[in-house]
């Protein structure tokens, strides 16, 4: 598995979540819920904003993307973390293994700057509500959500650019799927320029989008704060709940995990961690913008009415 000379490793093992044999099933079939309920509510999601006209707003744009980008990067992790719950050798390819950090790289970054940009959108919409459809166009939008995806790919191109120029002595990844910060464990060749490259680029990324989408908020409080009618300023609040709440549970877990030195926390803290962005967020994502909108939830019933009417009309032409 090893070559002498170069010490290239041409396959690693995942340690997985657990060494323990008993939590193994168990844990399949956990995990196999919330990627199915994360599949459902996301495509769920998408396909609802796309079948109803009140909702082809840059908001519920925006939002389609966000389950867009969470569909990709579960789907990144998720199957072979499946696998590995069922399989007795959890072994990846080093090119799978990084293929899989690539396109994880490539979402999770995005991820970063679609939460801002539904900020600066919220921004928009009730601090400066006269110029929403002007300075929100859809030219402006279709720029923006292309932006979001040239910064993640841009960002994950260099950081697993900088990965491949390392040499691996061992093939044991303590985790359950290929990142940065395992993976550098395991190099025998100095990690220094890449630990900081990473450490830079990962803290400009959360640091500058977290820091745009506080001011954000800040701005928008102060002008709900400003609406005269208890009414105004509910509705302004319920637009802006949800998002701040999956910003949060975002950004939390996104910095503890690479903003802090490597032997801050144990390795079952990080892999907690590091579930909650990977598995839990993308699930929690679509349930916290449709169970708390009231948008969406009308589209919903709305578009299972017309489903119902159909079935029915069907049912009754047939007979």
């Amino acid at each position: 598995m090893v070559a002498e000379n170069h010490s290239t490793v041409t396959d690693f093992i995942l340690g997985g979540l657990t060494n323990r044999p008993e939590l193994q099933l168990p844990f399949f079939f956990l995990f196999l819920g919330i990627y199915l309920v994360t599949m459902v509510g996301n495509l769920g999601m998408i396909t609802l904003i796309c079948l109803n006209a009140q909702l082809h707003t840059p908001m519920y744009y925006f939002l389609s993307n966000l389950s867009f980008v969470d569909v990709c990067y579960s789907s990144v992790i998720t199957p072979k973390m499946l696998v590995n719950f069922v399989s007795e050798k959890n072994i990846i390819s080093y090119a799978g293994c990084m293929s899989q950090l690539y396109f994880f790289l490539v979402f999770v970054i995005a991820e970063c700057y679609m939460l801002t940009v539904m900020a600066y959108d919220r921004y928009v919409a009730i601090c400066r509500p006269l110029f929403y459809n002007i300075i929100m166009s859809h030219q402006v939008c279709s720029l923006l959500v292309a932006g979001v995806y040239a910064i993640g790919f841009i960002g994950s191109t260099i950081e697993t650019g900088l990965m491949l120029k390392l040499s691996y002595c061992d093939f044991l990844i303590s985790h359950y799927f290929c990142d940065i910060l395992p993976l550098m464990t395991l190099s025998c060749s100095s990690t220094y320029d890449t630990e900081m490259t990473v450490f830079v680029l990962a803290g400009f990324d959360i640091i500058v989008t977290s820091l745009t989408v506080l001011i954000s908020y800040a701005f928008i409080l102060s002008s709900i704060l400003h609406i005269s009618t208890t009414g105004g300023r509910a509705k302004a609040f319920s637009t802006c709940s949800s998002h701040f709440a999956a910003v949060g549970i975002f950004y939390g877990t996104t910095a503890f995990m690479y903003l802090k030195p490597s032997t801050a926390s144990s390795l079952a803290q990080e892999n907690v961690a590091s579930v909650f962005y990977t598995t839990v967020i993308p699930m929690l994502n679509p349930l916290i913008y449709s169970l708390r909108n009231k948008e969406v939830k009308a589209a919903m019933q709305k578009t299972l009415r017309e489903k119902c009417s159909d079935t029915n009309a069907i049912t009754l032409f047939q007979f």
